[in-house]
């Protein structure tokens, strides 16, 4: 008998309005028997049908809703047209070679990233539930799509939260690793195999093409460069110079190769290094540039680690903001979630204070639409980008 979930009094407003996430502090009662990662049906205290999910009795997240209609189950028809939708929602904003397919929430397919590179899909299906469907999802995809290949990217921290290992592999078809795309105009080579999240940020995307109007005949310095996408962007709107710095030397082989890839490798200098300790450096040579670019990893990974985090964040900034020519421009970002919007702003504030520049916002931005949040999940409105005047 499939498991039927009961909810403690009051505990059902967030998932009525909409949101997927069932805790199992929030649960009164578990009747019925089945698999762990099967199908649940969840009920209100009183016995009303909000939706079904899949259950994992080994996470805090006990159900992630996905299904509302008392009547749909998890079969193959399902499969096929919510990734469909997906898919024509990104076409319809015009993406075609390189994006985000299936942003898991937002696509009513939890714990289900599916992102795009040229012809080869990559993919992470990061709970139980979604990772039992992994053949049917691969059939849908394939008959849907027709890629060269399906490359899944499973080597994430929050799988075993789910009971889950870490893994990566092919999934269909045989096909190079190393896959050429284009974004926002430039050629870039993206290792689904070995580079960050599936491959690349695509996240970033609409904020990477903001930043061209800000570059003409400028010096840039990109910090936390990855694999380039930003430099290649300053370049693309007439950067005089971009140094990249990174302290991943596979990061920075792969900013040559796509700097070249679109003429720009005499425009790009790669620095290699942490890029706390030369920020330091630049400030100790009273070395300036007109426009910094800060993309860091998330330094707040967990709820726990916000304080820190602000330590951090503030840091980079401060520094950053005395390294800027007076008239020049910072673009800084944090793409952790426990780093919410109030707090972002709160520590650049106070950055601008510490640094005794005068600071003006010029930008604020958000992931790019092809990750689009869900209103009521504010958690998976997590990327924050600021540009801002320094004088």
């Amino acid at each position: 008998m499939p498991y039927e979930i009961i909810l403690k009094k009051n505990a059902e407003k967030s998932v009525i309005l909409g949101h997927s996430w069932v805790y199992a502090n929030e649960v009164e009662k578990i009747t019925g028997k089945d698999h762990n990662g099967s199908l649940a049906t969840v009920y209100t205290h009183d016995g009303k049908f909000i939706g079904k999910g899949y259950i994992n009795h080994l996470s805090k997240i006990l159900v992630r809703i996905f299904i509302r209609n008392e009547n749909e189950t998890d079969d193959k028809p399902l499969f096929l047209n919510r990734i469909k939708q997906a898919d024509e929602y990104r076409k319809n904003l015009g993406y075609d070679n390189c994006y985000r397919m299936v942003f898991a929430e937002a696509d009513e397919l939890p714990a289900l990233i599916i992102d795009k590179y040229g012809d080869v899909l990559s993919c992470q299906f990061l709970a139980l539930g979604m990772d039992r469907m992994k053949p049917l999802i691969v059939e849908c995809l394939t008959e849907l799509f027709h890629p060269v290949g399906i490359y899944e990217r499973s080597d994430v921290s929050v799988r075993e939260k789910e009971g889950l290992q870490q893994v990566k592999g092919k999934l269909y078809g045989d096909f190079d690793t190393l896959v050429p795309i284009t974004e926002n105009g430039l050629k870039m080579l993206v290792d689904v195999e070995n580079g960050q999240k599936t491959g690349y940020f695509l996240d970033q995307k609409e904020n990477r093409f903001a930043i061209r109007r800000y570059c003409k005949d400028k010096e840039v310095l990109d910090c936390f460069c990855n694999n380039g996408g930003f430099s290649l962007n300053a370049c693309a709107g007439g950067a005089k110079n971009v140094v990249a710095v990174d302290i991943s030397d596979t990061a920075l082989f792969a900013v040559k190769t796509n700097a070249k890839l679109n003429g720009f490798e005499k425009a790009v200098t790669c620095v290699q290094g942490d890029v706390f300790e030369l920020l330091r450096d630049y400030k100790k040579q009273n070395r300036k540039f007109d426009f910094i670019i800060l993309d860091p990893p998330a330094f707040a990974k967990t709820a726990d680690n916000v304080n820190n985090a602000m330590r951090g964040y503030r840091d980079i900034n401060i520094l950053a903001m005395k390294l800027v020519k007076s008239g020049g421009f910072l673009a800084t970002s944090s793409c952790s979630r426990y780093m919410t919007f109030p707090l972002f702003t709160k520590m650049l504030t106070e950055s601008a204070t510490a640094s005794g520049r005068t600071v003006r916002v010029a930008e604020i931005k958000t992931q790019s639409p092809d990750h689009p949040s869900p209103i009521f999940a504010e958690e998976t409105s997590y990327l924050k980008f600021f540009i801002l005047n320094i004088l």
